[in-house]
């Protein structure tokens, strides 16, 4: 169990347009939503917008995984084939473990409801103490995939030191393997 006693969420929406101002945040909106619908008790949350950069996402994600202590970061934006999109190359970057049942998954979700789900290179990562999320770019596709995947990031998060979090059962049932 880390120091806090309540879970600490990074949520990093990267897009050029949003970050420029040419475009609201909805990604990141979401993902704040979507959580305060989801979670049960005390949580804080870190927020902020870059551009599609690869050292300032890596530079990112290591600050609030190393001294801010997150537990869990979730990342919207940036995953596709486009030159630009580099979210899965910075998340690798600073992953002390590559968790790829996650980006399998996200991608299952998502062929659901578009084809183009194949495009997408969602990864997911542990650094240290945190899990490092690669979700969509899409509001309605951040809660698509949060709804059918989230169940089993609350154990996750617990095996590699985070606190115990409860979910609300009617949006999302955290999984948590039976006692022996």
């Amino acid at each position: 169990m880390t120091a806090n006693s309540f879970l600490k969420v990074g949520l990093l929406t990267i897009s050029d347009r949003a970050y420029k101002g040419k475009y609201e945040d909805q990604s990141g909106v979401a993902m704040k939503k979507w959580l305060q619908t989801a979670l049960l008790g005390d949580f804080e949350i870190l927020q902020k917008i870059l551009p599609d950069e690869q050292k300032q996402i890596e530079q990112t994600l290591s600050l609030w995984a190393d001294a801010e202590k997150c537990h869990l970061i979730l990342t919207s934006g940036g995953t596709g084939p486009a030159p630009r999109d580099m979210t899965p190359e910075a998340t690798l970057a600073v992953a002390d473990k590559v968790m790829p049942g996650f980006g399998e998954k996200m991608r299952a979700i998502s062929l659901n409801y578009v084809p183009t789900a194949i495009l997408s290179r969602q990864v997911a990562v542990i650094r240290k103490n945190c899990l490092i999320v690669n979700l969509p770019g899409r509001p309605r596709s951040i809660n698509e995939t949060l709804d059918n995947l989230f169940e089993a990031i609350p154990y996750c998060l617990e095996l590699i030191g985070a606190p115990r979090i409860q979910t609300n059962d009617a949006v999302v049932k955290a999984y948590f393997p039976p006692s022996n």
